[in-house]
């Protein structure tokens, strides 16, 4: 299960054995963990580590981490790196635009 709040993203798995829900926010490289024992409490949970997530990095000065700048490198086969080349130049766009309109219709 995935829940969002102010830009972040938390997934969320269920522990049988302890029983409990647990998550982490994903679209961060610092680790940030909340649980809960209820849906309710999950997603109060979450919303608390996000807010203290975000005051911590206020206090400190820094922003949160965001790491998504945009650039992904790709290393592709030849043949297939030929084929969306010869494509992008028959369509008249960049190279990269024609992967990111492709990654983007396949979401």
């Amino acid at each position: 299960m995935t829940m969002e709040y102010k830009g972040f993203t938390g997934r969320v798995e269920y522990d049988d054995e302890a029983g409990l829900f647990h998550g982490e926010i994903v679209d961060t490289r610092d680790v940030v963990t909340f649980q809960g024992r209820s849906v309710d409490e999950i997603e109060h949970a979450f919303r608390d580590s996000v807010d203290d997530y975000l005051e911590f990095c206020a206090k400190l000065g820094a922003p949160p981490d965001k790491p998504f700048s945009g650039r992904l490198m790709v290393r592709l086969g030849s043949d297939l790196h030929r084929r969306l080349y010869v494509e992008a130049q028959s369509t008249g766009k960049s190279l990269n635009r024609l992967i990111a309109e492709k990654l983007g219709h396949a979401g």
